[in-house]
């Protein structure tokens, strides 16, 4: 797999409007500070396509249809441009994809600042699980506040669609939290997602619009930016 053999290091994209800063860090080999940052955990069933997201955000190098390994945990740390201008730290835990009846293990909920709930549009079964880590999350905080977003993988195969979009955003709404379908064949479509989860996430809540799960709001719904 791509991310488990790029050397650490820093590496900066210029071509997008926003500065995102990277560096990979595998399992227990950072030697260095992470500081603290705001840890964001990437999870969904197995092949939905979490680590191809993450490099083609980060790097923008990814080849569809390239073989790739079983991920078992990469941390990737961001440095992420807000939305208001600030850039601000971001960790990654891309997790191991989860196969039928798997559970995503209990750490990940007690250590998660927020959480990206991964899907692929061409597999209803992947959308199901979505749903099940969603309430997952919504029992395990114990009153910790945490940001879910959802995104709904391999939009460029719409012949093979399952999940149709307007279901999905139906239940985001219910669920309250904001769907974004992307495709790693269009590296625009993943930016978005991740510069409004790090803005919400490090925004003062007196001044958030995008509430977080529990959190009753006055304004705009949560599924509205």
């Amino acid at each position: 797999m791509a991310a488990n053999t790029k050397p650490s290091g820093t590496y900066r994209r210029n071509k997008d409007p926003r500065w995102i800063d990277v560096i990979i860090v595998r399992k227990g080999t950072f030697k260095g500070t992470m500081g603290k940052g705001c840890k964001v955990v990437v999870c969904g069933l197995a092949s939905v396509g979490k680590t191809a997201i993450l490099e083609q955000l980060l790097y923008g190098n990814h080849t569809v249809g390239a073989e790739t390994n079983e991920t078992q945990e990469d941390i990737y740390v961001a440095s992420v441009e807000t939305d208001r201008g600030v850039r601000e730290q971001l960790r990654l835990y891309d997790t191991r994809g989860l196969h039928d009846g798997q559970e995503l293990p209990k750490h990940y909920y007690s250590v998660a600042d927020g959480f990206v709930l991964v899907y692929s549009i061409d597999s209803m079964e992947s959308f199901k699980k979505v749903d099940v880590l969603k309430k997952e999350i919504d029992k395990s905080r114990d009153k910790k506040e945490v940001m879910v977003i959802v995104l709904g993988n391999k939009a460029d195969l719409r012949e093979q669609r399952q999940v149709e979009q307007e279901v999905a955003q139906q239940w985001a709404r219910a669920e309250k939290v904001k769907l974004w379908e992307v495709s790693v064949t269009e590296r625009s479509s993943l930016i978005e997602p991740f510069t409004t989860l790090t803005s919400r996430l490090t925004q003062p809540q007196s001044k958030s619009a995008f509430p977080l799960p529990g959190r009753k709001s006055k304004g705009t719904p949560s599924n509205d930016i």
